[in-house]
């Protein structure tokens, strides 16, 4: 049966509103589009060239949406002019391996004690499904990424991590023996350089090499430092899963001088595994680096938004 003249025109005036409710929201939504992007352009233009170092947790990289948000973010900031450089973790997902293996773990003041056999999981692992895994993540959002570990090219060169004790009864200062964990000596920007100045996103894994060959399991963080320094990055971004440094009461701390780094560490404010980072921070923008960022990885578009806003989540370490 056929609509009569009045039925097709009520069905006219309905789809022409709906259409006119559609295109509403359609501009509404374009025009805040443009509004957050008119905002970003400044941000834009400060970082225009810059390097920034991103070091990307094994806890952060723990959900699949948010390491999909990461690798987007991580293309965008490479499509807008700007160089990052990744260096991640993986103490997750080594733990899982050792636990596949059934090879028993140790941690010493809060560093796997590495031995011969373990360097070889650590070293699979970082170097390999992890590396190629955030790479890979990265380059399904549109930029190239290119995985490689601080052994290629002789990149991140390595000493054994030297740790000492104080026993609390005799006072006598123990040495500790964590096998193969080490520490950088020097980084190599030359293989660095090579990739970004390729148009690629270098991805670090933190395993260095020593001068007589030997692997080491090198901290995350600490590789970290250790290249931004080595590039003069303009921003060093240090992703975990804290929102930052806080205070006595629990809020966070947007920013920090070197000094008040160390009165913090003083008085007790920063304690436990928080130390390390900062200190970690505090190295890199010694060694020249504009600023360094501890924020939290789990927060959507950490990156974007440290950078790209005025009030960024995490605390800001500079001079």
């Amino acid at each position: 049966m056929s609509e009569t003249p009045t039925e097709v025109g009520a069905i006219t005036a309905s789809a022409e509103r709906h259409i006119a409710a559609v295109t509403a929201v359609d501009i509404a939504a374009a025009t805040e589009q443009a509004h957050v992007l008119a905002k970003a352009l400044p941000f834009l233009r400060r970082y225009a060239g810059a390097t920034v170092v991103v070091k990307y947790g094994g806890h952060a990289m723990g959900e699949e949406h948010l390491a999909k948000q990461f690798g987007s973010d991580i293309a965008l900031l490479k499509q807008v002019g700007i160089n990052p450089v990744v260096v991640h973790g993986g103490g997750p997902q080594i733990n899982m391996m050792l636990k596949r293996l059934a090879i028993q773990s140790t941690f010493i003041d809060g560093l796997r004690v590495t031995d011969a056999a373990m360097v070889e999981v650590v070293e699979m692992v970082l170097a390999g499904t992890v590396n190629k895994y955030v790479a890979g993540l990265i380059t399904q959002a549109g930029a190239l990424a290119v995985g490689v570990c601080g052994k290629d090219g002789g990149m991140i060169r390595a000493r054994k991590l030297q740790r000492s004790t104080l026993d609390p009864d005799s006072r006598i200062e123990r040495v500790l023996d964590l096998g193969f964990v080490g520490e950088p000596v020097a980084v190599d920007a030359r293989v660095i350089h090579a990739l970004t100045g390729g148009g690629l996103v270098p991805v670090i894994a933190p395993v260095g090499i020593g001068a007589d060959g030997q692997t080491y399991n090198i901290n995350a963080d600490t590789v970290a430092a250790a290249v931004a320094g080595a590039l003069n990055a303009t921003r060093l971004l240090m992703l975990t899963d804290v929102a930052g440094v806080l205070d006595r009461n629990k809020n966070l701390i947007p920013s920090l001088s070197l000094a008040q780094v160390e009165q913090r560490i003083a008085d007790g404010t920063i304690t436990g595994g928080m130390i390390p980072k900062v200190e970690n921070c505090v190295e890199a923008v010694r060694q020249g680096v504009k600023g360094a960022v501890i924020l939290d990885g789990r927060v959507p578009h950490a990156c974007l938004l440290e950078l790209f806003t005025e009030a960024g989540p995490g605390t800001l370490i500079k001079r």
